[in-house]
C-alpha cells in the first residue's frame, strides 16, 4: 500500500484532501414535480455531505420549474463532485455553483440574503432597549403584546447571527429561519 493512500470505511482507498474546506452555494433549476427534493437531499445524505442551508420554491410556474439553493461545505473536488452527481438526476435541468460564478465576475460571493422570525420577551426595563436594538438592526415588528415582540429582520447570515447574540440576553424566546436565498450580481440569469 502507498504511504499516500489512507484507508477509509469503504473498499476503496482515497487520496488524503489536502485543499481548504470552504462554504459554496449551489443553485440547482429542477422540475417542479413530487420526490425531486427528496432525491436532492438523499443524494446528499446518501454520500455523507451535508447541507449548512436549503431553501426551494417555484420560479417559473409555466414551465413548472422550481429553484432549489443549497449552501454546502466541501473541498474543491468534493464540490465537483456534488455538482456532478446533482446533473445526473434526471428532474435537474441545470447547476450552477453560485460562488464559482461570483469569483469569476471578480467578487467574493454572490449576493445572499436570508429573513428569520425571532421572538424576544419584552416586558419590564429590557423593552426599550429590545426595541433601540431591533431598530439598530432594521428589524421590523410584525407581532407585539405586553409580554413579547416577533421581529422579521432580513440580510446576510450574518448580520442575523449578530442580531441574535446581542439580542439573547434580553430574553430571546424563539427563532425561525428561511434559510439562503442567492444571486450572482450582473446581466446573466442561472
Amino acid at each position: 500500500m502507498n504511504a499516500h493512500l489512507q484507508p477509509t470505511g469503504s473498499a476503496y482507498f482515497i487520496q488524503k484532501e489536502t485543499a481548504a474546506v470552504e462554504n459554496h452555494t449551489l443553485s440547482v433549476l429542477v422540475s417542479n414535480e413530487p420526490g425531486v427534493l427528496a432525491r436532492v437531499i438523499g443524494l446528499f445524505s446518501g454520500r455523507g455531505y451535508n447541507i449548512e442551508s436549503l431553501t426551494v420554491s417555484e420560479t417559473e410556474h409555466e414551465a413548472h420549474l422550481s429553484r432549489i439553493t443549497i449552501v454546502t461545505r466541501g473541498t474543491p473536488i468534493v464540490l465537483e463532485q456534488i455538482k456532478a452527481q446533482l446533473e445526473r438526476i434526471v428532474p435537474v435541468h441545470r447547476v450552477l455553483d453560485l460562488t464559482v460564478r461570483a469569483r469569476e465576475f471578480g467578487q467574493e460571493r454572490p449576493i445572499e440574503r436570508e429573513v428569520a422570525l425571532i421572538k424576544v420577551a419584552g416586558s419590564g426595563e429590557d423593552r426599550a432597549e429590545t426595541l433601540r436594538l431591533a431598530d439598530a438592526f432594521q428589524a421590523k415588528v410584525v407581532d407585539a403584546t405586553v409580554e413579547h415582540f416577533i421581529f422579521e429582520i432580513t440580510g446576510k447570515s450574518s448580520k442575523i447571527d449578530q442580531f441574535v447574540a446581542i439580542i439573547k440576553p434580553l430574553g430571546l424566546i424563539e427563532i425561525c429561519r428561511t434559510g439562503i436565498a442567492a444571486m450572482n450580481r450582473g446581466p446573466q440569469g442561472m
